[in-house]
């Protein structure tokens, strides 16, 4: 799991992590575990049967076309407020839609999006887990279905609508810490590794920033003997991790792609709610 390190993720269940952590979510916040990870906990009968329904509505390209005309390495299902937020009323009609979508589009299966927020509110007690809205009462996209294609990749990085994005005309930048969940709903390679991230013990600040700039960090954490935590899943795993810890996502090999259901998520410890969001 990890590499030359001590630095190990809370796993792989919700009786186990609470046995050893009171408040694993406060653990997270202060880059004391990497993660927080649950085993096989949504089936893989349904993240196959998802993707199928995916791609008979055409909301991925089939896999099994292998000159598709469509050559992007990311396909979006969802509403990213990365992508779409320096438009602030776009964005929000986007995730309307999103709403719309989602109220269907798992039928018939055991809805993931629900698991992902029961599961934080399970490792977040005394908090109140809800979608992010503004003071209107508008929601922001729940989460987000991501495909990733061959050679899609994340460099060295940080996620911080605060500290990176600087979102100040949005509800949650009121937010002290930020962290993403990610369901893995498909491998790229069945017969690998299923690694999705590395993760490194290191916290943005402004003295870091110049190395992620100029793509010079991973000679940076060998010389600083940074610890990381390498993470590995298999279809149905879920994982939290602390996203202003720099992070990175090796390349998509091959021909399947990279699936996984993601969110990111507003946490302060002295704050009662938790704003959920794509």
């Amino acid at each position: 799991m990890t590499i030359n390190s001590k630095w190990n993720p809370a796993e792989p269940d919700l009786a186990t992590i609470c046995k050893i952590y009171q408040d694993p979510i406060y653990t997270l916040s202060q880059a004391e575990i990497p993660a927080i990870i649950f085993r096989n906990v949504y089936s893989p009968e349904q993240c196959q049967g998802l993707i199928d329904r995916f791609t008979y509505m055409g909301l991925m390209r089939d896999e099994n076309e292998l000159n598709s005309a469509d050559k992007r390495t990311r396909i979006d299902i969802g509403t990213s407020l990365g992508n779409r937020g320096s438009d602030k009323s776009h964005f929000l009609a986007h995730a309307e839609a999103t709403h719309h979508l989602f109220k269907f589009l798992f039928d018939g299966f055991e809805n993931p999006v629900d698991l992902i927020y029961n599961s934080l509110s399970a490792v977040s007690p005394g908090k109140d887990v809800k979608v992010a809205r503004e003071a209107d009462g508008s929601l922001y996209g729940p989460a987000i279905f991501r495909v990733h294609y061959e050679t899609h990749s994340y460099k060295p990085h940080i996620d911080s609508v605060k500290y990176r994005e600087q979102r100040t005309d949005y509800a949650v930048y009121r937010f002290k810490h930020q962290f993403a969940g990610v369901l893995c709903v498909q491998n790229a390679d069945e017969n690998g590794k299923g690694t999705q991230a590395i993760l490194h013990r290191c916290l943005w600040n402004e003295e870091i920033q110049p190395y992620i700039a100029e793509e010079t960090f991973d000679q940076y954490a060998k010389e600083n003997n940074i610890e990381n935590c390498q993470v590995e899943l298999e279809q149905g795993d879920l994982y939290f991790f602390n996203t202003q810890c720099v992070h990175e996502v090796p390349p998509v090999q091959g021909t399947r792609a990279r699936i996984v259901l993601a969110v990111f998520i507003g946490y302060s410890p002295d704050d009662n709610e938790i704003y959920v969001w794509s």
